[in-house]
């Protein structure tokens, strides 16, 4: 029964704790039970934090019984990716660099959801400063795969998807520079939004590319998402690249149906630029149907090349991220993992020109993004191009092997949800993205939500015992 607490979403959970059928208290008590017999398994927490939690559990309760009920995430149990700051509680960032950190102040986006009466489990492992894993050689080991532990979690925000997908954590926060909130939510069989560049702040989150870096939720439906963004989201004077525009109310955009709606189907990504795994094409394809049947309008619709929108996001990253790091691994090469220091040492060999031209591209691509979105209300495609991989099949430099599916929107900075919407017969989930315009992210959870509520794959859950 205690497990079965775990895999409760948050709308359901909270609605419990609204009417006092369910107590925060017993609520993080599972979940600190199941982390303590489930984590070893999944590597999802490099920080436990079951007093800090114990603590949030009986305010939040009290304050609930005392009638000051604060909302949908008041004694809601999260975890944090590792590289948002926690004040008082270690940020290492999965790096043997920063073992001994401890922030003097919360992040923006963790202020915002204490202060909403979230209940603070850990911190969730990631790839070594949001960049490179697997890495058995970093500050500890790396996630794996709830469905099948001898496998990817995606990247980087990988403790974030191992734990929403294990019942370890009720909703979670990561960041996504070139997939590293839908990859995982792709691989783990979960829900994931990258909101709008620019919608939640960065203010305490260790960067990896200024001018890619989004903040959002992994949780186990888009309901879940919306009502995380409801908190998160909004303007910070402390984040230069905040936008100041409105924040709706996005659970409120939610229920109505999906008639008439114009989607435009990026097919071309997964069918020709590349050619995905039969699981996903075949998913794709019954997705699209299912759309169909809800009163989607479907069309296929032409960008530029997949390859092209990762070209750019690469050169961008590298370029950043070694103009973060280039005094430091130059200092301490050896406290870096393998796979880290080697790809910014990759990074040294492009040259201002590349990442002159790679930013002209992008406003190109950016452009022709736009131009399509005028005419559609979403985007649709696919999540990913396979199926997880055996964790020590993953090479240093796969990131440059095969392009993403989700970098495209990464370079853009448009709104984009990772949703699952199929399993491969080994057990191992796939998933679709949809994509809006700017600031539309009401929009993507919409369309996400719809389709969700007309399928069963969020009511899975891995067998880890």
């Amino acid at each position: 029964m205690t497990d079965a607490l775990c895999f409760l979403t948050v709308a359901e959970s909270a609605e419990r704790i609204e009417r006092k059928e369910l107590s925060p208290v017993t609520l993080t008590q599972a979940f600190l039970n199941r982390i303590e017999r489930v984590n070893p398994k999944v590597n999802a927490y490099v920080t436990v934090t079951p007093e800090r939690a114990m603590e949030d559990a009986r305010r939040a309760e009290a304050e609930i019984n005392s009638g000051h009920y604060k909302g949908a995430l008041h004694g809601i149990p999260v975890g944090l990716k590792d590289i948002y700051d926690t004040k008082g509680i270690r940020t290492t960032c999965h790096s043997n660099l920063l073992l001994d950190r401890i922030p003097e102040e919360d992040a923006f986006a963790v202020k915002r959801l204490k202060d909403a009466g979230s209940v603070l489990l850990g911190k969730l492992a990631t790839h070594e400063f949001a960049f490179a894993g697997p890495a058995w050689d970093a500050a500890f080991p790396p996630a794996r795969n709830p469905w099948n532990t001898d496998h990817f979690t995606g990247g980087s925000s990988s403790g974030s998807g191992a734990a929403i997908a294990a019942g370890l954590a009720m909703a979670t926060l990561g960041t996504d520079t070139a997939g590293s909130i839908r990859m995982p939510a792709y691989f783990c069989g979960v829900s994931g939004l990258k909101p709008t560049y620019g919608r939640v702040s960065r203010q305490g989150v260790f960067p990896l590319a200024f001018s890619m870096d989004h903040c959002g939720p992994i949780t186990r439906t888009a309901q879940d998402a919306a009502i995380v963004m409801n908190t998160i989201a909004g303007h910070d004077e402390n984040d230069p690249a905040s936008a100041m525009v409105d924040v709706p109310d996005y659970r409120a955009t939610l229920g109505g149906d999906i008639s008439g709606l114009k989607v435009g189907l990026i097919r071309h990504f997964y069918e020709h630029d590349e050619a995905a795994d039969s699981n996903v094409v075949d998913a794709m394809n019954t997705s699209v149907a299912l759309l169909e049947e809800l009163g989607a309008e479907i069309q296929d619709v032409q960008l530029p090349n997949l390859h092209d929108f990762s070209a750019c996001c690469q050169i961008i990253i590298m370029c950043e991220a070694l103009g973060i790091h280039e005094d430091t691994v130059k200092a301490h090469p050896k406290k870096y993992s393998e796979i880290a220091r080697d790809r910014l040492m990759l990074g040294s060999v492009l040259t201002g020109a590349d990442y002159v031209q790679a930013t002209r591209m992008r406003r190109e691509l950016t452009n022709k993004v736009n131009e399509v979105l005028q005419k559609f209300d979403v985007l649709l495609t696919a999540g990913g191009l396979t199926l997880a991989p055996r964790l020590e099949q993953i090479d240093k430099f796969y990131i440059l092997q095969k392009p993403l599916v989700t970098t495209p929107f990464d370079v853009t900075g448009h709104p984009a949800i990772a949703v699952c919407n199929g399993f491969s017969e080994n057990g191992l989930p796939v998933g679709m993205q949809v994509i809006g315009r700017a600031f539309d992210e009401a929009m993507v959870m919409r369309v996400a939500h719809a389709y969700e509520s007309a399928t069963d794959w969020t009511d899975r859950v891995p067998n880890l015992g």
